[in-house]
């Protein structure tokens, strides 16, 4: 659920646009930036428990910083319902999705009673998937220590994802550019930075599809980096207040009648308990801080992000993108091996160029992928089989995932339950030493239109934690794509049991299926996606 412009353009055509642009005069325009008295995070102190509990990573003069991997997802929600249950001073939550759905209502009920316990509460959305969603963030808005701001927002059709439509085709230029970041950052102490939005399901808590995601616990002096971030973000000129552009139909006690209603138990129900222990052994965050302690990984860490004027179509001089970045890193980084996990992968001419190279100083690259079958982005899928057949060529090893294969573990049938399972997980290792993590896919879209968050960090510990938590060295729930004989198509190899079926077409898509994907992709250009 990331790439705007494809579910858009799915049900439409381009004589759509042409009605819709008749249909747009007289639609108002968004009201020019007001002023905002510029903010700032609220630094870590030991005058709160996590300031306390983290103090040492600050006070350390090493530069280094504490971090902590989060694949599985019932940890991750308990982790940020915890930490807002826990924050004293503050609580800064910034994201692309928070769902109109159970987690997505949860999340908004706590930091309502956070508010109300006097912590600053500061939420910043990206606008494009609020629609339905404005009595409920201008209830939270309303509640004293709660700001709630849009980024790059909708100045029409807000109500409704049809008729903002209207709006996006009509202000393209404008409303193309989405914040994809994820970030969350409690009481300036701990930060949880990934791919996860906050909906059912990043949490294994929709029944028709969930992600395969990752997340990093931080804390120290990366905190410090991710909050100065965040703060150029909510002080841009990018971002409005959510009173400036959506506006009630109801008076103020009835917005908050409504609110309490919809965040009810009945309406946003609690998850599960966690594991008594996760994947690495460890319990449950409440636990570990009952105990005053957490486990960490000490390493070298870094945040980095895209300028929100990205938005703007404005690249300062100097200053790279976050992709630019990402592929810096990995061309002057890697030594021997890359492996990238990304749902959404287009390499384009110069991604080629840069694999041609890698493999010419002899690197191994591994990329794995979402299936056709199960991307939620089949568009994208469609313009990654067009480089499938030349990175094989280039000794490039292909996975792809599959819900099908997924399946033939008892484990993850159990967590899966009926819905499909996607990745959505966006995570590089380079020599089993650097692992970098966040929101950014490695595809145009990424790359060029939306603002992106990341994190860069040097440890040999969290490489080998990932690589354990992932099975990354025997990988199953995938198909391995691989060459036919005559080296100009592929093939799909089953993994996980022992026939290990051989395919020659897509897994588990029909022939109508494929030819439906291929019209469609005339009409998106490739740099859209």
């Amino acid at each position: 659920m990331t790439h705007t412009l494809t579910q858009l353009l799915l049900p439409l055509l381009r004589v759509a646009l042409i009605a819709l642009a008749g249909l747009a005069a007289g639609c108002a325009s968004l009201p020019p930036p007001e002023p905002q008295p510029p903010q700032s995070a609220i630094p870590g102190s030991p005058a709160t428990e996590l300031g306390r509990v983290t103090a040492p990573f600050y006070a350390q003069a090493t530069g280094l910083s504490a971090v902590r991997p989060v694949p599985q997802a019932g940890v991750a929600l308990d982790a940020r319902l915890e930490l807002m249950r826990r924050a004293q001073s503050s609580l800064d939550v910034q994201t692309y999705q928070i769902g109109n759905d159970k987690t997505g209502r949860l999340i908004l009920r706590e930091l309502r009673d956070a508010a109300r316990r006097g912590v600053r509460v500061r939420l910043l959305l990206d606008d494009f998937y609020t629609a339905g969603l404005d009595p409920l963030l201008l209830a939270l808005a309303a509640e004293p220590g709660a700001q709630v701001r849009l980024f790059n927002p909708f100045a029409n059709g807000r109500g409704h994802m049809a008729t903002r439509w209207l709006d996006f085709f009509t202000d393209f230029r404008r409303l193309n550019h989405r914040m994809h970041n994820k970030l969350f950052i409690a009481d300036g102490a701990i930060a949880i930075a990934g791919g996860r939005n906050l909906a059912d399901e990043y949490f294994l808590r929709s029944d028709l599809a969930n992600f395969i995601d990752f997340e990093l616990l931080m804390a120290g002096p990366v905190v410090q980096e991710s909050a100065s971030i965040f703060d150029s973000y909510w002080n841009s000129d990018v971002v409005y207040p959510v009173q400036r552009v959506a506006h009630a139909a109801e008076p103020a006690p009835q917005l908050a009648a409504a609110f309490e209603a919809a965040t009810s138990e009945r309406e946003a129900p609690r998850p599960e308990p966690p594991p008594a222990t996760d994947v690495f052994g460890e319990p449950p965050l409440a636990t570990q801080l009952a105990r005053g302690e957490l486990k960490w990984m000490r390493a070298d860490a870094h945040a980095v992000a895209d300028s929100p004027n990205k938005a703007l179509g404005i690249r300062p001089p100097g200053v790279q993108t976050l992709a630019q970045q990402f592929h810096a890193t990995l061309g002057t980084t890697a030594q021997s091996q890359v492996l990238v996990i990304s749902p959404y992968f287009i390499p384009g001419d110069e991604g080629m160029a840069r694999i041609r190279a890698a493999r010419e100083r002899g690197i191994r690259i591994t990329v794995v992928t979402n299936s056709l079958a199960d991307s939620d982005e089949p568009l994208v899928n469609v313009n990654y089989n067009r480089y499938r057949v030349a990175m094989l060529q280039e000794g490039v090893e292909l996975l792809e995932v599959s819900t099908r294969q997924l399946r033939r573990s008892a484990q993850i049938r159990r967590l899966l339950r009926q819905a499909r399972g996607r990745l959505h997980a966006k995570l590089a290792l380079l020599d089993n030493e650097w692992v970098l993590l966040g929101s950014m896919n490695l595809d145009p879209r990424s790359e060029r239109l939306n603002t992106e968050f990341g994190v860069k960090v040097h440890s040999f510990e969290l490489a080998y934690a990932l690589r354990i938590a992932y099975s990354l060295d025997s990988l199953e729930g995938v198909y391995r794509v691989e060459l036919q004989p005559d080296k100009q198509n592929v093939q799909w190899v089953g993994t996980g049991d022992e026939h290990n079926e051989v395919l020659d077409d897509e897994p588990d898509s029909s022939l109508l299926t494929r030819l439906q994907l291929l019209l469609f992709s005339w009409f998106v250009p490739t740099d859209q996606l």
